[in-house]
């Protein structure tokens, strides 16, 4: 076992899994159209179901949803102000089905009740409030039909078959589909609209440019659309586009970082202020009078914050406060008066708790470039505050995944799971990873298991270097390609990790491509000159050489590797596979297996269980802290077929969790 002194000596409280990883008492505020209602997401009877209360009256409020299992994650308002409509799956499948619900009466209608296809929600507008725009593939599962649904009757008709094969589309305030995306054989794309009832040609850019373009909106007036390009440039521009004449005006830009986010005007469409997120995020003002609103919530609140929910007039503003030790705060913004009232914090458990301070960090790869990286200390080990430890602590690489996703600055969970824990916790973003310009995207083609992965280990050595860990005390840890990543680096490089925690990570890139979801046939061309070509010899064998499956032999240090069975997108296959080469071979494995969850463990029965094990599994490793496993099992599907008696306390846990309760009958 890998321990540093540090570890054992450092001072303050466990922070409990449940306060970090659990429910959050409430989450996801908004607002009706017309101002008159906030809704929320809180448990009810321990699963996460929306709640509604008057305006200002939060203690009225009542759950008007009944979802008991696995939780409601996504909701929003109807325009007419009646009725909140949410998304929901079966086990984490992501077959979304789109629910209306009445406030007055509690009326639940699933919108979109047809199995096994996906819905995908396309919009909402106030111009049409009694109807919604859903992408339905129950025709053909690879492609998304348009339809209008009807809010209150569930009443369904047909807008646009997509006989054309496009990826997505964009809606106009009338609900009628005015853009598409439309994928080509080379890895390019073409924006194409609809004029006078016909699709043509709008813009065309090539694979280097289809990660930072995409249409985002059409305003108000129906005449012009925005859309996020970087077509001849770096990085991604706000870009206004003419429909009619194709003429282009670019709103806004940064030469660091790609614009990350647009707040618009409801009825308008219009453009209010923009944010790039380069080492932290900042909102610059598009419209002068919006620069009042900047300030006065900079003033109050930090600049961290976003608007996440408006009333139609603009006058009220839902706001969130993300930085690292505010812990997801979540304001209601009167513009009128300039007041700032706080609702609820999303987690309240953690008011008072040691969470600690997230360092950004711009660290040199081998070859130049530069990668954007976060550094989360323990409370207490950097005494002189030059975001240094005191000392070297065992250190966890917390690898994001995607890859075509990036790590931000703001609050953590894990990171304030793994500092709390004893350990150093570094996030890099790696080349391929998104919102540095597209150059930074493209570095990253065919280079899974290669620059990419060289990329990490340069992080590792930045942080040795610079004495934040030492070199054998390093973990490697993530989810999707971030458990990819976590078994190259026990395969490629088996002497860098003391230890690995893959979740839901493929270890076959052949598999990998062959088993996508058939809804992502638009992006097959995008996956094969990224990842590698299945169809080509050469790019059978590049998938071949750098899948971990390959090399499992190289293995030498622990892994704990963990799977939901209905995941869509990283099938139980990927894990089921390498668990097996392991075995094979008499290679140790923790392998740990929820039947009830998807790419990703929703149900926080599940979610705090599979922390308690990861912590377990690195305490053994790296020496850390470690808190008891206590009831993190109850009501978990936590399944581990082999290699439980590696986790401290993990055999005993399911023994107990197993066992049939007093007075039971089994």
């Amino acid at each position: 076992m890998m321990t540093i002194s540090a570890v054992a000596a450092q001072p303050g409280v466990l922070i409990p899994r449940d306060a970090l990883f659990g429910n959050p008492t409430r989450t996801q505020a908004r607002l009706s159209p017309d101002g008159k209602f906030i809704s929320w997401i809180a448990p009810r009877d321990g699963v996460l179901n929306v709640w509604v209360a008057p305006y200002g009256r939060l203690d009225a409020a009542q759950s008007i949803t009944r979802d008991t299992k696995r939780g409601i994650r996504q909701h929003f308002w109807g325009y007419d102000g009646k009725h909140v409509l949410y998304l929901q799956d079966e086990g984490g499948d992501e077959n979304w089905r789109v629910h209306s619900v009445e406030v007055a009466s509690g009326k639940d209608i699933d919108l979109t009740p047809i199995a096994g296809v996906q819905a995908q929600v396309v919009g909402v507008s106030p111009r049409r409030p009694d109807v919604v725009l859903v992408g339905l593939n129950d025709r053909k599962p690879e492609w998304h039909d348009l339809y209008e649904i009807g809010i209150a009757s569930g009443e369904r008709r047909l807008v646009e078959r997509n006989d054309q094969e496009f990826a997505g589309y964009v809606e106009d305030l009338a609900l009628a589909p005015r853009l598409a995306v439309k994928s080509g054989a080379d890895g390019d794309e073409m924006l194409v609209r609809n004029d006078r009832g016909g699709w043509d040609s709008l813009l065309k850019y090539g694979p280097e440019d289809t990660q930072t373009t995409s249409p985002l909106v059409i305003e108000g007036d129906g005449q012009s659309a925005l859309i996020s390009s970087s077509i001849g440039r770096n990085t991604a521009a706000l870009v206004r586009v003419n429909l009619d004449t194709r003429a282009q005006t670019v709103l806004a830009a940064s030469d660091r970082a790609d614009v990350a986010g647009v707040w618009l005007e409801p009825l308008s469409r219009r453009p209010q202020a923009y944010s790039v997120n380069y080492l932290v995020n900042a909102v610059t003002a598009i419209e002068p009078a919006v620069q009042k609103d900047i300030d006065t919530l900079t003033k109050t609140l930090g600049p961290q914050f976003d608007v996440t929910s408006r009333t139609l007039d603009d006058r009220k503003w839902v706001v969130v406060v993300d930085d690292p030790l505010t812990v997801l705060s979540t304001h209601l913004y009167d513009r009128d008066s300039g007041s700032i009232t706080k609702l609820f914090d999303q987690r309240p458990a953690l008011t008072g708790a040691p969470v600690a301070p997230m360092t950004p960090l711009e660290i040199k790869s081998r070859d130049g470039l530069v990668l954007v990286s976060y550094l989360t200390l323990p409370k207490g080990s950097d005494t002189n505050g030059d975001s240094r430890p005191d000392q070297p602590l065992p250190l966890v690489l917390n690898v994001h995944g995607g890859p075509w996703a990036r790590d931000s600055w703001g609050f953590d969970a894990e990171h304030q799971w793994l500092a709390n824990r004893g350990y150093a916790v570094l996030s890099v973003n790696y080349r391929g990873s998104t919102g540095f310009g597209k150059h930074f995207i493209n570095a990253g083609n065919l280079e899974w298991a290669a620059k990419m992965h060289d990329d990490l280990i340069d992080a590792v050595d930045f942080a040795v270097r610079e004495k934040i860990t030492t070199a054998d005390s390093v973990a490697i840890y993530g989810g999707s390609y971030g458990g990819y990543a976590t078994l190259v680096g026990l395969t490629f490089t088996p002497e860098r990790f003391a230890c690995g925690v893959d979740i839901v990570g493929p270890s076959n890139l052949a598999t990998l491509l062959s088993s996508i979801p058939p809804y992502w046939k638009a992006f097959f061309e995008q996956l094969a000159q990224r990842v590698g070509d299945p169809r080509t010899e050469a790019g059978r064998k590049l998938l071949a050489e750098r899948s971990p499956l390959t090399h499992v032999g190289a293995i030498a240090r622990p892994l704990l590797i963990m799977q939901g069975a209905n995941d869509p997108r990283v099938k139980q296959a990927e894990s089921d596979q390498i668990v097996a080469a392991m075995k094979a071979k008499n290679l140790p494995v923790t392998y740990v297996l929820y039947p009830d969850e998807g790419h990703g463990f929703a149900r926080p029965e599940n979610r705090t269980s599979s922390y308690a094990i990861a912590e377990g599994f690195l305490s053994k490793c790296l020496g850390g802290r470690y808190e008891p496993v206590g009831d993190d099992f109850v009501g978990s599907s936590v399944e581990v077929p082999t290699g439980a008696g590696f986790v401290p306390g993990l055999a005993a846990a399911l023994l107990e969790h197993s066992a049939p309760k007093p007075g039971a009958t089994r």
